[in-house]
């Protein structure tokens, strides 16, 4: 039982610090990059790394975190000592309110801009980054980061805990 709680606390771990590296990535690279350049070059390039993020990958840091977390809980919820889970339970309430920060303002502005269509073909360009709504996806952004940057804290103290108690 301790191999299996011991691989699923850090399966969640280490895939929540892939989730917390990439919304960093964005917060620190791709955004400050786009930012800097023209509307049809903002438009192409946003909808082209969209289109190449939705993929096996997606899988890893947006269900494999909460995934693997929740397991890792299940797998403690027997303990006597509860602490490891504790801090389980606060990373996936805060894994849960990214997901949800997510899907309910940064999927729907991926979706939007993407509907545009091929940015060679748009007539008013400066009309499709305007409505992508550029400030609130990097708002939305900026907090995913944090709260997956604090997530992946509380997922690394919990192996440290699990660790300790083995």
């Amino acid at each position: 039982m301790d191999a299996l709680q011991g691989t699923a606390l850090m399966a969640a771990t280490i895939t929540m610090g892939i989730a917390a590296g990439v919304y960093l990535l964005y917060v620190f690279a791709i955004m400050p990059g786009l930012a800097r350049t023209d509307d049809r070059t903002f438009v192409g390039a946003f909808q082209q790394i969209d289109t190449a993020i939705v993929g096996p990958f997606l899988l890893v840091f947006f269900i494999g975190p909460l995934a693997f977390a929740v397991l890792a809980a299940a797998l403690h919820l027997g303990e006597d000592d509860r602490t490891t889970l504790v801090w389980l339970a606060i990373a996936i309430v805060l894994q849960l309110t990214v997901a949800g920060m997510t899907l309910r303002i940064n999927v729907p502005l991926n979706d939007g801009i993407k509907a545009a269509g091929d940015p060679s073909q748009i007539d008013d360009i400066a009309a499709v980054r305007g409505r992508f709504n550029e400030a609130r996806w990097v708002r939305s952004n900026n907090v995913r980061a944090v709260l997956a940057t604090v997530a992946f804290g509380c997922l690394a103290w919990a192996l440290v805990l699990f660790g300790r108690a083995g």
